[in-house]
């Protein structure tokens, strides 16, 4: 029976699994030892380890800038942070928290930096979460900010998929695998605690359990002062959760809101985004009542065109992010009520794309933006509510963007709906390189991609990106419509998009390759065995690929709302007919396939791409295989592990459409003549 086939590939601990897999390696590393691929892997690393790179900065609500930073110097990277006037200079002085590497080599370690909690108020102390190899396993250990150092018998935490946050000084929430029986069917925590310091793990005191069938538990505290309180979520599946307050006697008040819908509390307001109708509020609306009582006004409604794609607050103030036909705007609204006042951000304006980076809403109404485009170098942009704004940092340009340009179509889907597309790149004639993804309500947004411009684009390669169904473009309706058994709408809308291509002249089936990473691998796998003959080379990254077993492995179970369960009938009547793994067969037209996984993906697990290619490889097809030793779900570790992936992925597409080994990939020299014209295009 295929299902069982090759299940010995699963055994992450198998000896034989790690010799195939390095087999597998060995060969497809082979055909790129040339001098062409090192100059491409080369150049690309230089974009990553450039430290011209826009660095992003994280606010803690202590007025400091934090970043996190890789480069050649520092594979593993530093932490680090500066003052407000400092980071504004063309090269700040940073003051070091932790290396990475050198914690590395201290401990005789292979840790990568995973994510960090500050204590607030009093930004001494913060939670490091360390991963193993890129892992999302991780450990975490209490830091402490002033002396540079792990505290000694502070809070500290074993492997595990943990969730931490600050109560006060001396108590904190987690939720972590406490032993057998408390993690759910999804491998995230199903048990969360109070936990006080110099108190035994063990004796932490149990505030909440949720259902085996869980997604994840998590409890939160908001020290915001005069609104101080203790939340409680449990995620029953990836899409559905409750929120209960904690009082201080234990028990829990359900805040009363649509279990699909996503709330937010903020001093004295409550939010609900809207995944469905709720009487008479439509599925993708945004609203607003004094969290003491419901009496909803309505911020945001959708329309056919325009969805809603995020919010911060301010203290004072909302900032609202919306898109229409993947360009996006940022408003600003002040509460009042019934009606909330809205005017149009400072700032935000003249790109395709601008998020919100930062607000400090203990503190005041300033805000960081970052805006970008297909062709335009990130732009940071700090501003206040109601005051100036101003760009303060730019990105270099990484690849001459002259004789470039960026084109939006529409393709006609199966059903006749409008599928949104974006090209980027010259005149027709070379390999087009399409992506996608679909699925989880994530959005496909236009940004700059340095890494991809040099390595693609300015060898005279066209970059086409599609916003299929089942991500976030158009709000929850977009993703629902790809759903469960309606997911084939996504593959439809890509092979749509894929054709267009073609009937514009834009790209030939022959010319024209995909790539996909995780349910974007998905959508690979399902490009290749059912719609084969529309493309000349695919890659899928840390693909899942085989929907019989998916929610056995790893983190699968917390994906059933978004793909079905394949333990119930019903679902597996119309999972079988698009699961990859199920759908390979003999005598196809299937192009050449190039794998890349890693074998400390502990979300997607590598299983499946392993199984993949050792079934196609069965049958005689082309294929090759890439598995990184660690590296996680995201598949490297450090830029080094990174800039080869990257280019593999690329050469691969490259020399598979036709392209001539290395094409003309492009050095940093070639590139430094225009960042000047480029960045005063930017403006302020």
């Amino acid at each position: 029976m295929r299902d069982d086939l090759d299940l010995w590939l699963e055994d992450l601990e198998s000896p034989e699994a790690a010799r195939w897999v390095a087999d597998r390696n060995t060969e497809t590393l082979a055909g790129y030892q040339d001098p062409a691929f090192a100059r491409l892997r080369d150049t690309l690393r230089e974009v990553l380890d450039s430290k011209e790179r826009l660095t992003v900065p994280g606010w803690r609500g202590d007025g400091l800038y934090y970043d996190f930073r890789q480069d050649a110097d520092h594979p593993r990277g530093l932490w680090r942070r500066t003052t407000a006037d400092e980071f504004r200079r063309d090269e700040p002085e940073w003051d070091v928290l932790l290396d990475v590497g050198a914690l590395n080599r201290a401990e005789d370690e292979n840790w990568t930096w995973s994510d960090v909690t500050v204590l607030r108020p009093g930004y001494d102390r913060c939670l490091i979460s360390l991963a193993r190899g890129g892992a999302d396993a991780v450990v975490v250990r209490e830091f402490d900010l002033r002396d540079r150092v792990f505290v000694a018998d502070g809070f500290t935490l074993p492997e595990a998929k943990s969730s931490v946050s600050w109560i006060d000084a001396d108590h904190i929430f987690v939720a972590t695998d406490f032993g057998p029986g408390t993690a759910t069917s999804s491998g995230y925590p199903r048990v969360v605690k109070r936990w006080r310091r110099g108190t035994p793990l063990a004796e932490a005191e149990t505030i909440f359990e949720g259902e085996p069938g869980d997604v994840s538990v998590r409890a939160f505290h908001d020290p915001t002062p005069g609104y101080e309180r203790d939340l409680v979520v449990r995620y029953s599946d990836f899409f559905h959760s409750e929120r209960h307050l904690l009082r201080p006697d234990g028990t829990l008040d359900r805040v009363e809101v649509p279990g699909d819908a996503v709330c937010e509390l903020h001093r004295e307001w409550l939010l609900v985004r809207l995944r469905s109708p709720w009487g008479a509020f439509p599925a993708g609306a945004l609203l607003a009542s004094p969290a003491d009582r419901h009496d909803f006004a309505v911020l945001f409604e959708p329309d056919a065109r325009t969805s809603l794609q995020g919010w911060q607050w301010t203290r004072d103030h909302l900032l609202l992010v919306t898109m229409t036909d993947v360009r996006t705007r940022v408003d600003v609204l002040t509460p009042g009520f019934p009606e909330w006042s809205r005017q149009p951000l400072s700032g935000a304006d003249g790109f395709d794309h601008t998020g919100i980076v930062e607000t400090d809403p203990d503190n005041g109404n300033a805000y960081l933006l970052l805006s970008t485009g297909h062709l335009s170098p990130a732009a940071l942009t700090l501003g206040t509510v109601g005051g100036p704004a101003e760009v303060i940092k730019r990105s270099p340009a990484f690849f001459a963007a002259e004789g470039l340009s960026v084109r939006q179509f529409f393709a006609t889907s199966a059903d006749g709906t409008r599928v949104p597309y974006f090209v980027v790149g010259g005149e027709p004639g070379g390999p087009v390189m399409l992506e996608g993804y679909g699925g989880f309500e994530v959005a496909l947004t236009p940004g700059y991609d340095g890494v991809g411009g040099r390595g693609w684009l300015a060898r005279g390669g066209i970059r086409v990106v599609a916003n299929i169904r089942g991500g976030g473009e158009y709000g929850p309706a977009w993703h629902q419509a790809a759903m469960r058994a309606n997911r084939p709408r996504a593959y439809e809308d890509f092979a749509a998009v894929a054709t267009d291509l073609v009937d514009r002249g834009i790209a030939t089936p022959q010319r024209l390759g995909i790539a996909g990473g995780s349910n974007g691998g998905l959508l690979m796998g399902v490009m290749l065995t059912r719609y084969p003959e529309l493309f000349g080379a695919v890659v899928a990254a840390v693909p899942i690929l085989d929907l019989r077993r998916y929610h056995l492995l790893l983190a699968g179970r917390s994906w059933v709302a978004e793909y079905g369960d394949p333990d119930v009938e019903q679902d597996w009547a119309y999972l079988r007919e698009f699961s990859p793994y199920q759908n390979v067969r003999p005598g196809r037209p299937y192009p050449p396939v190039l794998f890349i996984t890693s074998t400390r993906d502990d979300r997607v697990h590598p299983g499946h791409a392993r199984r993949m290619a050792a079934l196609l490889l069965r049958h005689g097809y082309d294929v090759s295989y890439y598995e990184n030793v660690e590296g996680g779900h995201g598949a490297a570790a450090d830029n080094e592990q990174a800039a080869t992936i990257e280019a593999l992925t690329m050469e691969f597409l490259w020399r598979r459409l036709g392209g001539s080994p290395g094409g003309d990939a492009v050095d940093g020299d070639a590139v430094r003549g225009v960042e000047a014209e480029q960045a005063g295009e930017l403006g302020t």
